[in-house]
């Protein structure tokens, strides 16, 4: 049976609406899961004009039992706040605000077992905190709506999957807040969420701190020895195959060729940037640890208000984010 994935549309002013439009009716897409769109009903419908779409919309009030729809038609959940008529390529709190009801609406639909996995849309965070709502983006917001604690980006690409200590502080913070804690329950979120996704022996390699991980505490101050190392060796003793840290300037390659199934990085952009150097179409960005178990991937990129509305926003990595939250999703709830 197929998973059900929900996609919100994100901001209705940027190109998420379009390239919704353009998955719903993607064969390719409809072969993997059932789709679910949550958003404005008239967003969709403009969107559909903008890609030249041909499929029916079945507008439903998020929460309310999904009907059977025939082939060619999608759902869209829609919480009625009428943004669908926004201008495209706009900073707007209208859009912010519903960027952010659309979210809430698709965890109360996990939740209660409707869908089985999240995958979103990009938002815009200016609209986002004049429409009221103060986060730095999907994944914080996310966490707050499950009352999850403990959580992690992690990054997909066709070559390499890459999970952070730490992700949107500055460099100075990010250090500050790694520790052994924080390290042991990275590298075992991402092994569970490997192992639940079929591989039952992930191989998980953590980046060090400083140049050359500090090389036997040549660089830096034992960052590595003290914020590291010890949740590593718990790790380790807990069954999980974890290793390192490794020098972050050789690791990635090392993982790219397979030697490893997904490296913990200490803070964004040393996550982040060898990522997007090398599939930057094709990135996914996995929320990891949801209470629930409720799976959230999403596209690795923005709103790109340049070009919305335009129908040339391309859609590989929301069909990505799509392929991964079908792979990682629970079995089929009732209801």
């Amino acid at each position: 049976m197929k998973p059900r994935i929900g996609i919100t549309m994100g901001d209705v002013c940027g190109v998420g609406p379009e390239i919704v439009a353009r998955v719903v009716s993607d064969e390719n897409v409809l072969e993997m899961a059932d789709i679910c769109v949550i958003g404005d009903t008239k967003a969709l419908e403009r969107a559909r004009v903008v890609v030249g779409g041909t499929f029916n919309i079945v507008s439903v009030t998020p929460g309310d039992p999904l009907p059977t729809v025939s082939a060619g038609s999608v759902f869209c959940a829609d919480p009625g706040l009428d943004v669908g008529d926004l201008p495209y390529g706009t900073v707007d709190a209208r859009a912010g605000d519903a960027a952010y009801q659309f979210l809430k609406a698709a965890v109360e639909m996990a939740q209660a077992g409707q869908i089985d996995a999240i995958a979103t849309a990009p938002l815009n965070k200016e609209a986002l905190h004049a429409g009221g709502h103060h986060y730095p983006g999907h994944t914080e917001i996310l966490a707050e709506l499950t009352q999850t604690d403990t959580y992690s980006m992690m990054l997909a690409t066709p070559t390499m999957k890459v999970i952070h200590l730490t992700t949107h502080v500055g460099l100075i913070e990010a250090i500050r807040r790694i520790d052994p804690e924080r390290t042991y329950q990275v590298v075992k979120l991402a092994h569970d969420t490997l192992v639940r996704a079929g591989n039952k022996h992930p191989r998980i390699a953590i980046c060090g701190i400083n140049p050359h991980a500090g090389e036997n505490g040549l660089f830096g101050e034992g960052e590595e020895e003290e914020k590291l190392v010890p949740g590593i060796e718990r790790a380790r003793k807990a069954g999980i195959d974890a290793s390192g840290p490794y020098p972050a300037d050789t690791l990635f390659y090392r993982a790219s060729r397979g030697d490893f199934d997904v490296v913990v990085a200490c803070y964004h952009d040393q996550g982040h940037a060898p990522v997007k150097a090398m599939s930057f179409d094709e990135g996914v960005n996995i929320t990891v640890g949801l209470r629930g178990g409720i799976i959230r991937t999403s596209v690795d990129h923005g709103t790109a208000f340049d070009i919305a509305g335009k129908g040339i926003a391309r859609s590989r990595s929301l069909v990505a984010a799509i392929r991964y939250a079908a792979e990682l999703a629970p079995e089929r709830a009732t209801g």
